[in-house]
Parts: structure tokens; sequence; C-alpha cells
């Protein structure tokens, strides 16, 4: 069995998103097998047009620490959220969205980013996923 990594990703604040991906591509350039699993908040990530719309977790500042942070990545040549989940998807990452969320918060197949889900699934889904890893981390 290969080594394993397993994400939920419940936050949808850009900085613990940031987390999830560059964490996720590590696993998977060092060669394991990575599934994130995508539920509450971090969900609306997942939305058309919504990947880099979370607020910053601390030091919001009413949307403008946000924009500081983005600025500096940017200077610093930072990869994109965009570019990450790119990378995690070509590098054979699969990316789970909860049903049971999606039902709750009314969010449809047709408003998440096609190309992009691997399956939607229920909790069991991410027991077994979880139960097969390695590593596993709540974000």
């Amino acid at each position: 069995m290969a080594d394993k990594a397993t994400l939920i990703v419940h936050s949808g604040d850009m900085d613990k998103v940031y987390s999830a991906l560059i964490i996720g591509n590590g696993a998977l350039s060092m060669g394991m097998d990575v599934s994130m699993y995508f539920t509450f908040w971090g969900l609306e990530r997942l939305k058309k047009g919504k990947l880099d719309k979370g607020p910053l977790s601390r030091m919001n500042l009413f949307g403008l620490g946000r924009w500081m942070i983005k600025r500096r990545m940017k200077k610093k040549n930072v990869r994109s959220l965009e570019g990450l989940f790119e990378d995690f998807i070509e590098l054979g990452g699969k990316v789970l969205a909860c049903d049971m969320t999606m039902e709750i918060m009314g969010v449809g197949k047709e408003d998440l980013r096609e190309g992009l889900i691997t399956d939607y699934c229920a909790v069991g889904t991410y027991i077994k996923e979880a139960k097969e890893s390695d590593i596993t981390l709540f974000i």
C-alpha cells in the first residue's frame, strides 16, 4: 500500500485553503496518495469563481488583510490558489465533495467547478480514506 494522506478542508479561510493545498501538493510530490474532503465552509471554495474569495482567518481587517497578503504573495512569487489546485489535480490528488453539506447549504453540482471534483460522497468515503491513511489532517 502506498503512503497516503487525507485532509478534511472544513474552513474556507484563504490561508487555510492555501495550507491544505501546499501540504497536499507536498505529499503528492513525495509519492503519496492524497485525498482532500471538502465540507462546510471549505466546500464554498469549490464553487465557480469562489476559490480565492474566502476571508483571511486572522488579520482580516474587513477584507484589507486578504488584499495585503495576496499582494505580498504575488510580490514573492507564491503560486496562486488556482495554480496550486491545478498542480494538485495534475499530480493525481483527489477532491471529494461532501454531498450532505451540499444538500444542507443548497449547493448543486452545477454550482461547483467542472473537472475538479473526483467524487461527491458522504462521510463514509472520508472514513474509508482516513482509515487507509498514514496522515490525516483537519484544516
